[in-house]
């Protein structure tokens, strides 16, 4: 007979951990009998969890509980905000970003340096930016918990399959780099952002332009992968099969037909900011650039939507910026591609994050894998009484 075997005291003391600190991250300034009354633990039980928080420095105690009434008023605990930060490097084709963030997601710095990643020395630059923005946190005087590093490329158990605008394949970060990250998709990173800190959505697809398109897809508040993590490769899609090959080795791609590069050269501008202002002045090959690529990208996107039925598109990236002028043709391209539209019209936002959700979203991650298992990075210490009857 197979049966599931008891939960051990480690087991229990990091159930109990996560559910008490998700609950302080939940409802910031609680007491400690607020903290019981909304995990369901005994007021012991939330005390000797809380106090190992605070050890750890995830959990700081504050002012007196602000309540009316007769009774002695408990004292508030909120994250710390000294506590480990979560650092994210984003690896773009023709940049890198990196982001800290506090334990709230609340962002203490961030920078972004332009160069053409395109070259074998990327490892060497990355290294070095990482370097940096580690001794960043060290100014401020915060622990960085962990690293999320957020690539334009298909990633397999931290391992980069396929990242062609980069021209890489089976790529081990880990090795490169020498350390430890959490490494995934930068579409998915950004989406992730979105949903926890941008439009409230509860489901969309996130569909970001720059050099390659990215998109990253949440249903019900998560994010869906697919089966081996390679959701939501949109920027592949064939969308004119006749069109110019693209550097996966396919033909009329629609990163192909709608990146930002294409935009670039359909417009004769150099950089996004002269296209900017090229379209606020409303000039003609601009705003025909733009044009083009909407309906290049409606005819993607009109695949995600009837495929998965989802019902809003938030446009990260380049595409925030270019949203005044891609918002109309392309709700005319849904519309005509999407027939739910005449009973459920396809919402298009714009992101509220922009270029740096999916450096944003990698930084998150790594606080949102603190929140989940704060045994991690708690201080250890012998069995007690407590913890006994915690069992």
């Amino acid at each position: 007979m197979i049966g599931t075997r008891p939960a051990g005291q480690h087991t229990v003391r990091q159930h109990n951990a996560a559910l008490v600190l998700g609950a302080i991250a939940d409802g910031p300034g609680t007491s400690r009998a607020g903290l019981a009354a909304a995990t369901g633990l005994t007021k012991a039980t939330v005390s000797n969890v809380v106090d190992r928080l605070i050890a750890a420095d995830l959990v700081a105690e504050g002012e007196p509980e602000q309540r009316v009434g007769p009774g002695r008023r408990g004292t508030v605990v909120s994250l710390s905000p000294t506590g480990p930060h979560g650092l994210g490097i984003e690896i773009g084709v023709d940049y890198l970003a990196s982001c800290l963030v506090d334990l709230t997601g609340a962002v203490r710095a961030q920078e972004v340096r332009y160069a053409d990643n395109r070259t074998p020395r990327v490892f060497q630059r990355v290294s070095a930016f990482l370097r940096k923005a580690r001794k960043q946190a060290d100014t401020l005087g915060v622990p960085v918990g962990g690293v999320g590093i957020a690539v334009p490329g298909l990633v397999e158990s931290g391992l980069v399959r396929l990242a062609p605008n980069l021209g890489w394949r089976d790529v081990d970060l880990a090795d490169r780099l020498g350390g430890t990250f959490t490494v995934a998709n930068e579409a998915n990173f950004a989406a992730l952002a979105e949903l926890w800190h941008g439009t409230a959505l509860p489901d969309f697809v996130h569909v970001s332009g720059e050099i390659g398109i990215g998109a990253g897809i949440v249903l019900d508040r998560a994010l869906f992968e697919g089966v081996r993590g390679a959701g939501g490769e949109i920027g592949h899609l064939p969308v004119a099969p006749d069109g110019p090959p693209c550097s996966c080795g396919a033909n009329g791609c629609l990163e192909r037909m709608a990146g930002q590069e294409e935009i670039l050269r359909l417009a004769e501008a150099d950089t996004v900011d002269e296209l900017v202002s090229a379209l606020e002045s409303g000039d003609d090959g601009a705003l025909s650039a733009v044009t083009t690529a909407a309906g290049h990208l409606g005819v993607g996107l009109s695949t995600v939507v009837n495929l998965m039925d989802v019902p809003a598109v938030v446009l990260g990236g380049t595409y925030a910026r270019l949203e005044p002028w891609l918002r109309e043709p392309l709700l005319a391209e849904l519309e005509r591609r999407v027939p739910s539209t005449a009973w459920s019209p396809v919402r298009v936002v714009r992101s509220a994050l922009g270029t740096g959700a999916a450096v944003r979203g990698a930084a998150g991650s790594v606080i949102r894998g603190i929140l989940a298992d704060p045994e991690h990075h708690l201080t250890t210490h012998s069995p007690s009484d407590q913890d006994a009857r915690d069992r």
